[in-house]
This record gives structure tokens, C-alpha cells and sequence, in this order.
């Protein structure tokens, strides 16, 4: 048996598993959230400090979506490249794509923050 038939299913079943956890964190987060504003455990200013911790991150989605787009053209410049695959230089072009895409990311925050 191999390191990779072994690493797959660790990795699969790791990923799940991370997955459910964070959604079940995330979702029950909310509810708790929310019963406690309904049954008026908290005043007014708890109140809003809630609702500001919900609209924080209003570009979550933009990041996600530029990282992921810099990652895929990342990809696709390497296969077009044809590196050999005991070379660096992948590593390197992926690297760069996604940093690229996280500094398209500040850059458009930034500038929307000024605005």
C-alpha cells in the first residue's frame, strides 16, 4: 500500500468531516444568536454589535471568488507551459496567481472603504 492510497481517503474524509463541522458551527452560531435578540436577553447595543458582526465581511463572497479565479487561471497557465513536474517553477506560478488575486482583493476593498 501506498502513501497516496492512503492519503485520498484521509483527505476525503477529512474534508467532509471539516465541512459539516464548520456548517454546523456557522448555522448553530446564528440560531443561538438570534433566539437570544427574540427572547431579549440582549439590550439594544448587544443588538448591534450582533448585527455588524453579520455585515463585517460583506466581500467574503469577492475574495473567495478572485482567490478561486486566480487559482483556476493559475492552472490553466501551467498546463500550457509544460513545465517538468519535479520543477518548481509550478508552485511558483500558482503562488503568484493566488497572490495576485488576494491583491486584487485589498485593492478593490480599499478602494470601496474610501468611497
Amino acid at each position: 500500500m501506498t502513501l497516496f492510497e492512503v492519503l485520498i481517503p484521509v483527505a476525503i474524509f477529512g474534508g467532509l468531516g471539516g465541512s459539516i463541522y464548520f456548517f454546523a458551527k456557522v448555522m448553530t452560531d446564528f440560531n443561538l444568536k438570534k433566539r437570544m435578540i427574540e427572547k431579549g436577553y440582549v439590550n439594544e447595543e448587544t443588538q448591534s454589535i450582533f448585527r455588524n458582526m453579520s455585515t463585517d465581511n460583506k466581500y467574503a463572497a469577492l475574495k473567495w471568488g478572485l482567490i478561486i479565479l486566480s487559482a483556476g487561471l493559475a492552472l490553466i497557465v501551467m498546463e500550457y507551459i509544460g513545465a517538468d513536474p519535479n520543477s518548481t517553477l509550478p508552485y511558483g506560478i500558482f503562488a503568484t496567481f493566488v497572490s495576485a488575486g488576494f491583491l486584487a482583493y485589498y485593492l478593490i476593498v480599499k478602494r470601496e472603504q474610501k468611497q
